[in-house]
């Protein structure tokens, strides 16, 4: 056994994940071979390849607006992905409309491709609803703030099916090789919530996907400080396959998550994909990315623009014209002028609501931190009689 294998429990050998990141669209937009994963692309029809490139431009719209909807005051905070599309977009393509979501906070395309609209999406960060949408009708499952909170759910989801999927007990609507895609950051890979999901998914070989995002910056904290070994080898301490691909290549991004979908759904339990991407702009609205990181290390990563990437190779390929260019960027300004009338007229929740849906019963200490919060409200109330000028 070589010094890249481990044993699992089950005396089964798992390799470690290689370090260099599966690609299959180079920076320059040029399309190189696989032995493994180019087959999947090449399973993809002219309009499948479009709609790649269609997804990715509109969540880049989305996002460019909402941040602009926070610095004019009508948001209290966003947060951006710019530069992850081809990371989510790619893998929320390669799984089942059927296949269950645990997003974090960040994984607005993958929101929007399942079909998620801009008003259900802007909800919770315009303080109007704790969740804009209903999980079961997208399978897709509200935001997740507290960091690796997801991943435990996921994983207690993960185990239902497997349940259910033993005893027949699936609802008709639910396939039987439904997978879960838990999402998660670098940072959140710290958590040990995440560790404890990861033993309870190996011990009970369960069928889920998980897919860090690795955009090297956990709020102002470097890769090299959160791990001294690429994430995905973090899979084979539990048993299970990790592997790393370039998350600014759509392609790949795809093809790896559908390969990894596959053998999940075969029966092989957990798998984990570490996507290399970067993140772009500040880690939320609140951040100011300048105090920690370098122009030069943001100039290099702008080379490897993963919507640029795709679209040139799109058009070398005669795929993309002027045509369905200017459409896609018509439906992404609607996109953004919906966006727009949603958080205009959302109204914010009551926060007595909040504080009275706690608990079926009175409680004194909701009681009494809701008291303490007119207080403070009161304190900026204007004074009628006083004059202004």
């Amino acid at each position: 056994m070589g010094d890249a294998d481990r044993m699992n429990s089950a005396g089964e050998k798992v390799q470690l994940a290689d370090p260099v990141p599966v690609q299959l669209l180079k920076a320059d937009g040029t399309l190189v071979e696989h032995p493994v994963f180019s087959r999947y692309v090449q399973d993809l029809s002219e309009q499948q390849l479009l709609g790649l490139y269609r997804h990715m431009a509109l969540e880049r719209r989305f996002d460019a607006e909402a941040t602009s909807l926070q610095r004019q005051g009508q948001l209290a905070l966003w947060v951006p992905a710019l530069g992850q599309e081809a990371a989510q977009v790619g893998t929320i393509a390669a799984l089942e409309p059927t296949d269950r979501v645990f997003p974090t906070y960040r994984e607005h395309a993958m929101a929007l491709y399942r079909g998620i609209s801009a008003e259900q999406l802007m909800a919770t960060f315009r303080a109007a609803r704790h969740t804009g949408w209903d999980p079961h009708e997208f399978n897709f499952n509200g935001y997740a703030i507290v960091l690796a909170s997801q991943v435990l759910h996921a994983a207690g989801w993960a185990m239902g099916i497997k349940q259910d999927a033993a005893a027949g007990h699936l609802d008709r609507d639910r396939p039987e090789d439904e997978i879960v895609l838990t999402c998660l950051g670098d940072g959140a890979s710290s958590q040990g919530d995440v560790h404890e999901s990861m033993v309870f998914a190996s011990s009970y070989q369960l069928p889920m996907l998980y897919f860090i995002q690795n955009n090297h910056w956990a709020i102002s904290v470097p890769l090299e400080t959160q791990s001294r070994a690429p994430l995905a080898h973090r899979a084979a301490g539990y048993g299970f396959e990790g592997i790393r691909v370039d998350g600014n290549d759509v392609l790949a991004s795809y093809a790896v998550a559908k390969h990894m979908a596959e053998q999940i759904r075969g029966g092989s339990g957990p798998k984990l994909v570490e996507a290399v991407t970067y993140r772009m702009g500040a880690h939320t609205t609140a951040d100011d990315p300048t105090k920690y990181r370098t122009a030069d290390e943001v100039q290099a990563w702008q080379a490897k623009d993963p919507v640029a990437r795709y679209r040139s190779w799109l058009e070398a390929e005669g795929l993309l014209d002027q045509a369905y260019a200017e459409q896609v960027d018509q439906e992404a300004a609607q996109l953004a002028a919906d966006l727009r009338t949603a958080v205009h007229s959302m109204e914010p929740i009551g926060l007595e609501r909040v504080f009275d849906t706690v608990y079926a019963e009175p409680h004194r200490q909701v009681e009494t931190e809701k008291a303490w919060l007119k207080d403070y409200e009161a304190g900026f109330a204007e004074d009628e009689g006083q004059s202004v000028g």
